[in-house]
């Protein structure tokens, strides 16, 4: 079992895409610069942003968190999100999710300007990215094939099996494991599905993003398969400082035994988002996509 460490892969990313912005800046150039907007103070969304800035200043980008409290109105979310839409200083930026109840989260994500959508959430990149048509990749499923090519895994003619069909993860990951160059065969499963064991035991590659810890069991898994675990699931932990302690959607300790090659929580996927994340402002900044 060999373990895809999405931390030190992510770091080798960030180092390239310093050394790029460092000599686009020497030729006369200014720094990519991204832009969070964070809602409320949920903590698992001050951490991810938190992250999003230190990987920002690896990257040599500039960065701008706005703050707004929970109870802002979605008019007024609206009216931000169109000021970052024309602001020619900010290449791209995020809206942190989840967002409080009273807010219609599909609204929001309508809202971000395509060419600015560095989330890659917007329907008109989702829809760019089913046809393979140049696109800001969503970040997380970009991220897993990014692993995937970086330990060279073999994906065309595999079989994938996907747990969770979220427009975040399941759906965009579906679509970029089918596209030419990849060439995976394709199959996604959720709550739904009937003999979901059957169909996981048949995987290559299995990926768990379903937001339920420790779910896959080894009796799940393939002897030799690839596990791609996204879960990040916080769980009390009285023996952390924190309180709590991240837990895969995969019993790892079970089912890595099993695996050829697999992902921890953390440093697996987690990493390879927010570094897919800069890689979407870098292309934004120099307009390679729009």
């Amino acid at each position: 079992m060999q373990l895809i460490d999405g931390k030190a892969t992510s770091a080798e990313i960030k180092a390239d895409i310093a050394a790029r912005v460092a000599r686009i800046i020497a030729e006369g150039g200014r720094a990519p610069h991204l832009a969070a907007i964070l809602v409320g103070h949920d903590g698992g969304s001050e951490t991810y942003v938190a992250n999003k800035v230190k990987a920002c200043e690896a990257c040599g980008f500039r960065s701008t968190v706005i703050r707004r409290e929970a109870d802002v109105t979605q008019a007024e979310l609206l009216s931000l999100i169109d000021t970052l839409n024309a602001d020619t200083d900010v290449d791209g930026f995020i809206v942190q999710l989840p967002l409080p109840a009273h807010i219609d989260e599909q609204a929001v994500i309508e809202a971000v300007r395509p060419d600015k959508d560095v989330d890659g959430f917007h329907p008109v990149n989702v829809g760019r990215q089913a046809l393979g048509l140049p696109c800001f990749h969503s970040a997380t499923p970009a991220g897993i094939v990014e692993l995937l090519r970086h330990y060279d895994i073999p994906t065309r003619g595999r079989s994938c099996v996907i747990i969770g069909r979220s427009n975040i993860v399941g759906k965009p990951l579906a679509a970029l494991m089918m596209q030419r160059g990849v060439d995976a065969t394709v199959t996604v499963c959720h709550s739904a599905t009937e003999g979901l064991a059957d169909i996981t035991r048949r995987a290559d590659i299995l990926v768990a993003a379903l937001g339920r810890p420790g779910f896959v069991t080894a009796d799940m898994v393939k002897p030799g398969a690839t596990v791609i675990d996204v879960g990040t699931t916080r769980v009390p932990d009285a023996s952390r400082k924190s309180g709590f302690r991240l837990c895969g959607d995969v019993d790892f300790e079970a089912v890595a035994p099993k695996c050829s090659y697999i992902t921890p929580v953390p440093g697996g996927v987690g990493p390879m988002t927010i570094v897919s994340l800069m890689q979407n402002t870098l292309r934004a900044a120099l307009h390679e996509v729009y």
